[in-house]
Formats: C-alpha cells, sequence, structure tokens
C-alpha cells in the first residue's frame, strides 16, 4: 500500500530506489492547459502513448481564464478574409522589436514562419475564428470579431514592420480562453492521451546517467510514481502566486493582483532546477493597467509628477508594464468630456473619472499634483495637438487633438465596476503574471546550465521561457504555449 507523505520534497529521486511503478507511459505531459493540451495532442500524432498529469479536478488552467487571443500572422484565412495583407517577414519584424531586449531571434523567427499552418491546426482541433475585424483598442472587445489590433499601428513598431492586426480570437462574446480550452481538451480526449486528475507532481525520477524517466506524485494523500519512458513535459505555468518565487526573482510584481490560478506557484521551474535545469528571464513580468485602451488613446496617461511617458495608442499592456515598473506603479488618465462621450459605454469598463474640474489647474490640485505640473504637460500637449503632432511620444495623428474644458481624470488605483467584486484584487490598479522560466529548445527540451538538453525532460508554456524578453503582446501566452506545446510534445514522443 502506498505511503501517506506530508513535506513532499523537490530533489530528484533515483530510479533505483522505485520498486514499483503506478502508471508508465511513452510521454508524461505535467500540466493540462494550453500548453500541456497541446503537446499530449502531438505526441499522439506520433503514435505516442501519452498520459497527462493535472493537479486540478479538470484541465484548463489559467488558459480557460484568459482572454482567449493567440498572437497569429503572416496570412491566416481570418486576415485574408478580412482584407488584411501581412506576412512571416514582417510579423517577425513586429514581434522582434515588440518582445524586448534579448528577445530570442531564433524562436520568433520560426513561430512567425509557421503562424499559418499553426493557425490552421488550431482550426482543426475545432477552435472557431469569425473572419472579422474589430477596429479600437481594447482588453476585449465586446464582440464575436475573431481579429484585433495590438498596436501594431502604433509607434515605433509602425516604422519597423508594416502594421496588421494578428490578434486572434476565438468565437465568444467577451472573454473566449475557455472555448480554446473546450476544443483543446476534447481532442486531446479524442487523440486517446490518458488523463489523471488530482494529481499533484513532487519529484522528478532521474536514472543513473542524469536523464529524467519519471515523475513522483501525490493523488488523494498517496504517493504514485510515473514512468516516462520517452520523456517528461513541464506544462503547469508560471510562478505568480509563489510569494518567495516573486520575492527572489520578479518583487516589483509581489503587491499587485495576480492573473492566474493558485496552482502557478513555480514547483516544475524548481523541480527541474533541482536536477540542473537553467532559467532565462526569472525577473520578467507583465501587468494590465485598470483603463479603458480606447479611453487612454483619446486622452493622455500621465505620471505622479504629472508627465507623459508613453504614447498612449500602443499596446495597452505595455503602458501597464512602463507604468508598473518604470513610474512606481504610479498612474492617472487625464480626458476631457469630448473623448469620453466618444468611448463606447461598453469600452469604458464601468470606469467614471474620480475628478472632473473646469480648469487644468484644478484637476492638478484636486489630485495632488506639483503645482503647474499637468498645467505645462497640458499645454505642450495641446499646443501639437492641434497640428496633429506629438513629437514626444509620436501618437498617431487620428487620436490627436487638443483636450478642452470641462477636464476629468481616474486613478489607476480605483476600482473597475464592470462585474462582481473580486476579492483578490489588491487595489493596486494592475494585474501581473510572469513571463520568467526554464531555458529550453526550440523543440522545448530542457537545457542545463552548460546549454546542453537535460535527456528526457521537457517544457513549454509559462513554465518555460518563451517569446517574450522583456515585452509582451495579448497573444503570445496561449500562441507561444500551444505552438510550442505542440513542438515539445512531438520531441518527447520522438525521444
Amino acid at each position: 500500500m502506498a505511503a501517506l507523505i506530508e513535506s513532499p520534497s523537490i530533489a530528484p529521486r533515483r530510479a533505483t530506489t522505485v520498486h514499483r511503478w503506478d502508471y508508465e507511459a511513452d510521454v508524461v505531459v505535467v500540466g493540462l492547459g494550453c500548453a500541456g493540451a497541446s503537446a499530449a495532442i502531438e505526441a499522439r500524432a506520433g503514435d505516442a502513448d501519452v498520459l497527462v498529469l493535472e493537479r486540478a479536478g479538470a484541465g484548463g488552467g489559467a488558459s480557460t481564464m484568459s482572454g482567449g487571443v493567440l498572437y497569429l500572422g503572416g496570412g491566416t484565412a481570418i486576415q485574408r478574409a478580412c482584407g488584411i495583407e501581412d506576412s512571416a517577414e514582417d510579423m517577425y519584424r513586429f514581434l522582434l522589436a515588440t518582445m524586448g531586449p534579448e528577445a530570442d531571434g531564433p524562436r520568433v523567427a520560426l513561430y512567425a514562419q509557421e503562424s499559418v499552418e499553426h493557425f490552421d491546426w488550431l482550426v482543426a482541433r475545432g477552435v472557431p475564428f469569425k473572419p472579422s475585424l474589430w477596429p479600437l483598442p481594447a482588453w476585449t472587445p465586446p464582440t464575436e470579431d475573431g481579429l484585433m489590433w495590438m498596436g501594431e499601428e502604433a509607434y515605433p513598431f509602425a516604422e519597423v514592420a508594416r502594421p496588421a492586426p494578428r490578434g486572434h480570437r476565438p468565437t465568444a462574446l467577451g472573454r473566449s480562453g475557455w472555448i480554446l480550452m473546450e476544443c483543446l481538451l476534447r481532442s486531446a480526449v479524442e487523440s486517446g492521451a490518458r488523463i489523471e486528475s488530482d494529481v499533484n507532481v513532487d519529484r522528478l525520477v532521474t536514472g543513473d546517467d542524469g536523464a529524467v524517466v519519471g515523475v513522483v506524485a501525490r493523488r488523494y494523500g498517496k504517493q504514485v510514481t510515473v514512468r516516462a519512458r520517452g520523456g517528461v513535459v513541464l506544462a503547469t505555468g508560471g510562478f505568480v502566486f509563489n510569494d518567495d518565487m516573486l520575492a527572489e526573482h520578479a518583487p516589483v510584481l509581489l503587491p499587485h493582483t495576480k492573473i492566474g490560478t493558485d496552482y502557478d506557484d513555480g514547483r516544475s521551474i524548481r523541480m527541474a532546477q533541482a536536477v540542473g535545469a537553467a532559467t532565462r528571464r526569472m525577473d520578467a513580468g507583465e501587468g494590465s493597467i485598470n483603463f479603458s485602451p480606447s479611453l487612454m488613446a483619446a486622452g493622455m496617461v500621465v505620471n505622479a509628477v504629472g508627465q507623459r511617458f508613453i504614447n498612449e495608442d500602443v499596446y495597452p499592456g505595455r503602458i501597464g508594464q512602463m507604468a508598473m515598473f518604470h513610474q512606481h506603479a504610479r498612474a492617472y488618465l487625464v480626458f476631457d468630456e469630448e473623448a469620453y462621450e466618444s468611448i463606447p459605454e461598453n469600452l469604458r469598463h464601468g470606469r467614471r473619472p474620480e475628478w472632473v474640474c473646469e480648469s487644468v489647474a484644478e484637476l492638478e490640485q484636486e489630485i495632488g499634483l506639483p503645482e503647474r505640473s499637468l498645467q505645462s504637460t497640458i499645454d505642450l500637449y495641446n499646443h501639437h495637438a492641434a497640428r496633429g503632432e506629438d513629437p514626444f511620444f509620436h501618437k498617431a495623428a487620428k487620436w490627436l487633438r487638443p483636450l478642452r474644458s470641462p477636464f476629468a481624470a481616474m486613478d489607476v488605483r480605483a476600482k473597475r465596476m464592470d462585474g462582481p467584486p473580486d476579492p483578490a484584487d489588491r487595489g493596486t490598479g494592475f494585474r501581473v503574471f510572469t513571463l520568467g522560466g526554464l531555458r529550453t529548445t526550440l523543440d522545448g527540451a530542457v537545457q542545463n546550465l552548460d546549454g546542453e538538453p537535460i535527456p528526457g525532460l521537457f517544457a513549454a508554456g509559462r513554465t518555460a521561457s518563451g517569446l517574450p524578453s522583456w515585452g509582451y503582446i495579448s497573444g503570445t501566452s496561449l500562441g507561444d504555449g500551444t505552438f510550442f506545446g505542440r513542438r515539445a510534445g512531438a520531441a518527447a514522443g520522438r525521444a
């Protein structure tokens, strides 16, 4: 009878100490979000025997809770149906610029080159996309439109690559991550992958040569051992719900509201580190900001001393990242009545201004900004906006016009009112997740500190360091997870 265990260690267990395997498979996938499901499907396509171990009672994870956007391009069927011209080269140049310093060029290039094929793969798995374009900046369009812009038209990216909308959304009103996962989970089951839920994987099992040959897990408090004849694929998400890891690697994220599930605790990353795995960009993170993207584009975002710090028509997550990491997580959205009224009510996220004043001087005083700081900023902005110019941050001319009385402002820390109260909301105005993870090859093989693959160990999704380096675009989590999850599953099946 299996023994009860109390405090599981992450230290690897030697295979010579395992006297009986409770489960066996060619490929063992740990985690059943978008990356794990894609890995299982692709491993089964290569005729591997696949066992998926899911910690929760059912698959889906953070992917189910997401907006559902996949960043795809290069001339997908949806782009063509919307009359959009795009190329893999333009997609590559845009992503290389937006993914931040030290972006992985070969990884970005491969993703862009095979993006159309990956879109077709998703469609073949039953993921629906409506051939229509949502034209305005938004976190989640209030329609079923299958294509949206992700800042491709904004400076400096429009000067780097020919702009094309590449945010592909499964057909739904609002968030559509659940539809993506419904299709992937059904496809994984239909492929013949075996799925075992309520299984907490605690340790890797290694052979005498250091190769990973299985895992040790718990199920209902009992220890179970699982042998992987080919490889283990780790796909359990990031580490945003592990405050100790955040404090060590990404302390800026600690105060903010977390995006994901409690299972995004970094355990798989730590298990891999325990067998010598290297990590990459563990300090990087993304933070969405508590403002309407369309209203930001029509107004201006200023910091705690009343100064602009970015062009407000860029991808809104970039504004959040810049404010969180470089402006001490303080930001105010300033606009006028005309801007507010021009934004459809369903794109305001239930937000109303905290301050409305007849003069900028009064607004400045009410907010508590330094004297004449906001006045100087708006005077300068209006002077150039009247000419359709923004020489400081290069916001596109279509969003430029002088702001006029009455003036209004919102504090990023004020809560949204477009849904039920969120008990997890920490009231900072930012929602965050981690971007760093295990260093892998393009086929998902986890690398050691010397850059050599660790035999039998693979990773994908937020468990791995993927497309984003320090930048981020919505869709590069689900796009990266499904694309490189497929490659990891296929490689593990060949191992």
